[in-house]
């Protein structure tokens, strides 16, 4: 389950199985979650004689749901009336942390692939801004990056609520740092990530050949390091392949703590299709786990999908979980796994990467730096859409297919010759990728 909506939806579908709908409509239709964490669920209710007959009434059997879905006992806090803006006030969310649930410590499954970086997450979190400072965790999309990343941001949020952190991803900061440009509003700008006691960075690669924001990084990475404040930053790749990042930057990544996630062994795979299963309320046989195993073994995204699909069809359509189901399920969810990138998506990261817009690849721009950038989309969009060269030719403001298919062939060849070529082509292709 991907929210807190989807867990109280869950809760309620529980509960109708033993009220009538008329009690259901009675004492939860302005029923709303507020939080879960750390063991415990947050609800509202609109009056105190509401929460008391919910408390009296029915806190047991959501107790008895949460229970079975997440497989460890939970508490309920039920708030009435005016409640609800003191708690926020309360339990005010960390600076830019996306929604948590889900993403602690006990739900990351451990294994010979990763045994090393939840260490140093583990060790991060109790220890900030000491040894492992900052904390470099890389590898393929999909491995858990961000979960480990978000962990360490829940487990110092409950140990040090006092903290202040922040989370960003590389490419919201140069966003938001060409915002405050715009509206003159830098220094707030600066404020915001250089007064946190713990700043979490997730795809740090997207700010890669754009000067402004990595020398504006340099001076908040410098600011909070030498103040000896917690930085962890998330990678697709190792700082030193990273094309076109600054050595200053380089250097101040490899210095602290390089952790790798690696694609999980089998071992693992069974054991986080057994917890993602145990998390929504579904036991599944050892051949049912086997299987899924066996066939997927490079991202844990799917493994996830997976085992949502096979919930919704027992779910759904009342079907039980049979290898035929799962077979189903592994082929709908490699499918919509398939990512298949559009024109846009191409241009404007092609563009990006080379510090232009994606107008300018559009249009009659005739610079070097730009027709190397339009050549590279191009090669890009053939390789990797279905489009003609045709269909390609009109996102260019309609050039004919003889410019696209010389644009092709000139990129063909420098893969061929030239290393930096192949660099640019790979970096991009790992940029247009992250967007799925």
């Amino acid at each position: 389950m991907n929210s807190l909506q989807d867990i109280w939806n869950k809760v309620m579908s529980d509960l109708s199985g033993e009220l009538t709908p008329t009690a259901i409509n009675t004492w939860f239709s302005d029923c709303t979650p507020v939080d879960i964490g750390s063991g415990r669920l947050v609800i509202h209710t609109t009056t105190d004689f509401k929460r008391s007959i919910i408390s009296s009434r029915f806190s047991e059997a959501i107790k008895r749901s949460l229970s079975e879905l997440f497989a460890c006992d939970f508490d309920l806090l039920i708030l009435a009336e005016d409640e609800m803006e003191t708690y926020k006030n309360e339990k005010a969310a960390p600076d830019g942390l996306p929604e948590m649930a889900g993403y602690t410590f006990d739900r990351f499954i451990v294994g010979n692939s990763n045994k090393f970086a939840h260490a140093a997450a583990v060790a991060v979190s109790e220890n900030p801004g000491t040894a492992y400072n900052p904390l470099f965790i890389y590898g393929n999309s999909g491995l858990g990056k961000t979960h480990l990343l978000l962990s360490i941001g829940n487990a110092m949020y409950e140990k040090r609520p006092e903290f202040k952190i922040a989370y960003v991803k590389g490419d919201d900061f140069m966003n938001r740092m060409v915002r405050s440009i715009k509206e003159n509003t830098q220094e707030e700008f600066r404020q915001k990530y250089r007064n946190v006691d713990l700043f979490l960075v997730d795809d740090i690669q997207f700010i890669a050949g754009r000067e402004a924001t990595q020398e504006e990084f340099f001076h908040t990475f410098n600011s909070l390091y030498e103040a000896g404040r917690q930085i962890v930053i998330t990678s697709d790749r190792l700082p030193m392949e990273i094309n076109r990042l600054e050595d200053r930057l380089r250097t101040r990544f490899e210095s602290g703590l390089m952790a790798d996630v690696q694609p999980p062994d089998t071992e693992t795979r069974m054991a986080i299709i057994r917890n993602k299963a145990f998390q929504l309320g579904m036991l599944l046989s050892d051949n049912v786990v086997e299987y899924i195993a066996e066939r997927i073994t490079a991202n844990i995204r799917q493994i996830e999908g997976v085992v949502k699909r096979l919930t919704a069809y027992r779910e759904l359509l009342d079907d039980s979980v049979t290898t035929e189901s799962v077979k189903r399920a592994i082929k709908d969810v490699i499918r919509m796994g398939e990512y298949n990138p559009t024109p846009d998506v191409i241009i404007d990261e092609t563009a990006r990467y080379y510090s232009l817009t994606g107008d300018d690849l559009r249009g009659q721009r005739r610079s070097k730096n730009t027709a190397a950038a339009r050549q590279i989309s191009m090669y890009l969009m053939r390789s990797l859409t279905n489009l003609s060269l045709v269909d390609i030719g009109r996102e260019y403001e309609d050039r004919n297919h003889s410019t696209v298919l010389s644009s092709v062939k000139k990129v063909e060849d420098m893969l061929r010759t030239d290393s930096e070529t192949v660099e640019t082509v790979r970096d991009i292709t790992s940029n247009i990728n992250s967007r799925n």
